[in-house]
Parts: structure tokens; sequence; C-alpha cells
């Protein structure tokens, strides 16, 4: 042990009092039941119903609200009450209204105040009181910790010193602050740490609020998804990635994310749209029934659509010709177009073009930017760079994100490990080297932050690498042959619509392959589990999220609304508590109102996937493998300054 490293460490552990107690407190925690972790994926800017989701805990708060008060209080009682912790500002205001005179209110107060500390108290009989007392609303530690102790069957005798506390807070008007303070209280103690595999953005209306909701978090990790990796690789100044992000946007009328939230400025790319382009039925944006947007709207978001397309697909030529190693060149469809007879030959099969907008493209050089488009993209790129609140939300999905995650023992990933048909790790050779299964990730993800530390080098295979990360064939994130965006605008046969998947999401069926999957990334194969997104598990359909006996947990049941109809149901979360796992599939989400006014919640079918034999305690896990090594300075600590 480096003594240098010792003598700094005896600064803040002075006398051998301090390392014993400090060792007796790691060695107590590590046989502590574990924290639970709660799972979600693919939440698409659907912020309201990830909110929802959050706040309840996939169901474990209500879960704890039973557990204490099933016995003691109605179904009605126990949904409002839940609700309380939910939402406490809107629902306490909504209660509020229901009394008639100040002293039924101080008596509604005392009963929630001492209901809210039972809760706490139950909440947190897992974690040390150091852990709770930081999970406590600063302004109330003490009081809070007081009334705590009043569940102690030896401290009947200060009853009225108890009660005297509660009556104080109520005449001075602390009793909502207080409240308020124990629902969030509660909400962070049921959730340990959150894991969000993949996907914040895109389709849905608000990624930038569940993006200040997880800096917000009190314990977070991020496995990148196809879509983030869109808009990191933007930021880090691929203009192709942005060019998708913009498309997107107008695709899914959200705009407002780019113009209104992030303070990009979009007049230079409607000017292009409107000298070039007109109305488009393929181009209309996809409008929600409860969307509020004029026929003008519509309209401009439509030639916005195709100018953004347009540029989208002659920037992608120049990467697909210096980079071989992506093998793409099928995808220089610009190329394979016969302009006069408006046409395509793809895979020796000619198609008739319909709903085009060629009107940029030079057919003697089809992939070649016209000045205006160069300076919009330009003016873009600049606009996404110096945004400041994109900065902070793209700084923090790099600090908190990965490719894929080892936690727990189960391997966390948003889309898939390339396969052959075989169940083999596909290689892919970059540079003269050939990588397969985990390190093909570790370079993906090398390449990745590469690219995010240099945004200035815009045409280097890092920044290159990113977009193929969104689009590739042997893309972690993608997982399919190629990516068919302009088929489905311009050829009516949809058989040139479908993307063949790659092999990895029909053999994750099988439990060899899963088990293989997870030694190569060094878990335990008897224990450990595949966490993925990315694809909806269609259960309209029958499909079932549990795959290769338990070996494997799908977590993306549609989020967004875009995939309801598909799926049939608005989500899949996953609980991972001392107990076991715990797949949650949730109904759809109507409106934060509606859980308020109807006690109406989202939960619907909770399955168990796996139960531990033995309670897991801390001890197994990766906060445990942290304590064990600090323990072992400790001792080195000890014996070399105080033995």
């Amino acid at each position: 042990m480096n003594t240098k490293y010792l003598d700094l460490l005896a600064q803040k552990y002075d006398c051998e009092e301090k390392v014993v107690t400090e060792i007796i407190n790691l060695e107590a925690i590590l046989n502590l039941p574990k924290g639970t972790e709660h799972f979600v994926s693919d939440l698409h800017g659907e912020y309201q119903a990830f909110q929802h989701v959050l706040r309840n805990g996939s169901g474990k708060v209500k879960e704890k609200i039973e557990d204490i008060y099933k016995k003691v209080l109605t179904e009605k009682e126990i949904k409002e009450f839940a609700t309380l912790v939910y939402y406490p500002e809107e629902k306490i205001q909504l209660l509020k209204n229901n009394f008639d005179n100040e002293r039924e209110l101080h008596q509604w107060y005392t009963v929630i105040i001492e209901r809210m500390i039972k809760l706490i108290s139950y909440a947190s009989s897992k974690y040390t009181r150091s852990k709770l007392r930081k999970a406590l609303p600063n302004q109330f530690v003490y009081i809070i910790e007081e009334l705590l102790y009043k569940t102690d069957e030896f401290t009947n005798f200060k009853e009225p010193y108890y009660s005297k506390i509660v009556q104080q807070i109520i005449s001075l008007g602390q009793a909502d602050k207080l409240i308020i303070g124990l629902a969030y209280t509660t909400q962070r103690l049921v959730v340990d740490h959150l894991h969000v595999v993949g996907d914040i953005y895109d389709r849905g209306p608000e990624p930038d609020k569940i993006m200040e909701a997880l800096i917000n978090y009190h314990s977070v990790d991020i496995q990148w998804g196809n879509h983030d990796v869109l808009w990191i690789g933007a930021f880090a100044g691929s203009k192709v990635c942005l060019a998708n992000i913009l498309r997107i946007c107008a695709r899914y009328n959200n705009l407002d994310i780019i113009e209104d939230v992030y303070g990009i400025n979009l007049r230079p790319l409607l000017n292009l749209a409107e000298k070039y382009y007109g109305d488009n039925p393929v181009f209309r944006p996809k409008i929600q029934s409860d969307a509020n947007i004029s026929e003008e709207e519509q309209l401009q978001i439509t030639k916005i659509h195709q100018a953004i397309a347009m540029i989208q697909f002659k920037l992608e030529s120049p990467i697909i010709k210096r980079r071989s190693s992506f093998n793409m060149s099928e995808r220089l469809l610009l190329e394979k177009i016969d302009y006069d007879k408006n046409n395509i030959t793809i895979q020796g099969k000619t198609y008739p073009l319909e709903n085009t907008c060629f009107a940029t493209v030079n057919p003697e050089q089809p992939d070649q930017l016209l000045e205006e488009e160069e300076q919009v993209m330009d003016k873009l790129l600049f606009s996404v760079q110096h945004s400041e609140k994109l900065a902070r939300h793209m700084n923090f999905l790099m600090k908190k994100g990965s490719l894929y995650l080892k936690y727990n023992g189960n391997l966390l990933i948003h889309g898939c490990i390339p396969l052959d048909e075989e169940g083999n790790m596909e290689k892919m050779t970059i540079e003269d080297k050939t990588y397969a299964g985990r390190e093909l990730l570790d370079v993906f993800e090398h390449y990745l932050r590469y690219s995010f530390a240099h945004p200035e080098e815009t045409d280097d295979l890092a920044t290159d690498m990113v977009w193929y990360l969104w689009t590739g064939e042997y893309s972690s994130l993608f997982g399919k042959r190629e990516m068919t965006t302009f088929e489905r605008y311009f050829i009516k046969d949809k058989a040139t619509h479908k993307e063949k998947k790659n092999p990895y999401y029909y053999l994750r069926e099988n439990d060899e392959v899963c088990r293989n999957i997870l030694t190569e990334f060094d878990l335990n194969p008897d224990q450990g589990h595949i966490i993925n997104g990315h694809t909806p598990v269609k259960e309209i359909e029958g499909e079932n999220p549990i795959k290769a006996n338990g070996k494997i947990i799908v977590i993306d049941g549609g989020f967004s609304k875009a995939y309801h109809s598909t799926t049939g149901i608005a989500g899949y979360t996953l609980l991972y508590n001392s107990y076991g796992m715990q797949l949650v599939a949730h109904k759809h989400f109507n409106s934060k109102e509606d859980v308020l006014l109807n006690g109406t919640d989202v939960l619907s079918v909770k399955r168990l996937v796996d139960k531990e034999l033995e309670r897991k305690k801390v001890l197994e896990t990766n906060v445990g493998e942290e304590l064990i090594q600090e323990i072992s300075i400790l001792n080195s600590l000890r014996e070399y300054r105080y033995s």
C-alpha cells in the first residue's frame, strides 16, 4: 500500500478509534439486505408516464403502504394515501378543500404525519441511520428523527413531548412542508438505485424533463440507446447525426424541443425548406389526437421534414464511401436512382418512386450539398454545440452512461450483442484489427467518448463511428442489417421496408446462447441475467418478455405512445430487491390529474422472474465490493499508523 496515500488518509482518521469505528460500520453495512434496484427502458420523451413510475417505484411505494395499513385502512384510504406520497403538493391542496374548519384540518394533519412517520420507519428499515438522515429534508432532520424514535415501545412516557412537536409543526404552518418532505423521502428510500436501459430521447415530447429528473435523482446510471447516441453524436460534431435528430423531431411533431427547449434557431432551415419544398403526404408529421396545431404549422413541418431528410441522405454518402469497413455501399441509394424515369434499382430489382422531393439533388453528383444546405447545417451545428442546456444534458449522459453495464451480477444493455447465425460473436474489422463480443463494444464506446471529447474533429473515424452505432449492421445499438428510412418514404412496396434483425433477437430465446454472452462479460451464467431494452415486446400477441428460462428480461414494453397499439401495454419495468426480481407491466398512463382525483394507478401484472434462495446482502453487490476494498485500506492504515 502506498504510504503517502495512507498518510493522507490518516488526516481524516487521526486516531485508532476513528479507524476502528469506520471498519465496524462498514462491516455491519455489508450484512444489511441489498437495496432495491429499479430498471426502466425506452422512455422516448414520455416524461409524464416516466415520472409517475419514478414516484411510485413501479408499485413499491403502495406495496409498503399495504404492508403496514392493509388491515387498518380501507382500499380507498390506501389509494388516497398512496397518491399523497406520489404527488404531495397537489394532493394536499385537493384534500384541504374537503375540510369545513381548521380543527378538522389539524386532526387530518396529525393523522397523516403519524402515518408518514410509520411509513418512513418501515421503508428505511434496511438502511443505516446515516443513510436515512441524508435522505431526510434538511430543514426537518432533527424533528423527523425525534418523531421516528416514537416508534420505540420504550418511549411511551414521552407521548406528551411527541404530541407537542406535531402540534407546534401544525400551528406554525409547517405541516404541508413536512408532509411533502416525508413523501419525497419515502420515494427515495423505496428505490435505492435507478437503471435507465437506453433511449431517453426522440418520439415523445419531453426528453429534457426526463434528463432534469435524472440529474436530480439520488442514484442513477444510464446505458445509452441508439437514439441517445444520435444526440451525443450531434453535440460531438456529427452533422449526419444532427440531421437524423431534426428529421425524427419533424416526423413526430417535436421540433419545439429543438427550438424552444434547447434554443436552437430553425429559421435558416425553414427558409431553405420554404424555397425548395411543398406539401408531401409521406412527410406530414405524426400528430397526437390532443395536439393543437394549425394546418399552416403542419405544412411548415412537412417542408422542414423533406429538407432535412434530403440533407441526411446526402451526408450519409461520403461516410459510406470513406469507411469501407462499414460495409454499407448498398446504402448509396441516391446513386441508384434513375432521375429521368423516377425509379430506383435495389439488389437487382427496380421500383417506382413515389412522393419524391429531389429538388436539391444534382443527378450527376447526388450527394453534393447545395451551398445553402451547407450553410444551414453549419449554423445548426454551431447552435447545437453552444446550447448551454443541451451541453448540461449531454455531459450528464456521458458521465452516467455507458454502452453496457455489469451490475450486481447482471448485464445491462440497450440493444444486442451482435451474433452470427450459429450464435457466435459477430466480428467486425476496424483499422485492420478484428473485434467481437465485449471487445467490440469496448471499441465502440472508446470511439464515442473520443468523439465527444474532440468535437472539433468532425470527419474523423470516431465521429463516423458514432453514426455507425445508430445505423450499422454490427452496431450493438441498432442490431439490424440496414435501416430502410429511404425506402419507407419513397417506395410503396413494403417488402423493401423490412429491416432484417441480427440473429441475437431470436437466439436470445436460447438458454445456452445467453449463458455464453454472460460468460463473455465475466459474469456467472448460473446466477446472472441479461436486461435488455430496444425492441418493444408485443404482449398483445402473446410474446413473453422473460426469455431463455429467465436468463434474459426484455423491459421495452413501449413507454412511447407510438408503440401502444403494437404492444398492448405502456411499458415494462423491473424491480430487483434482496428477495429477487419482479417484472411489472404498466397500463396506459392517462394523466396526473386522473391519479390525483381517482387514485388511478398504472400498474398491471407483476411477474416473479427470479427468487433468491437466501436474502441477498450488500456483501454480494457492486457496492459491497467497494466497501470490502475500503475495509482493506482501513486495516492497512491501522497496521501502518496504530500498531
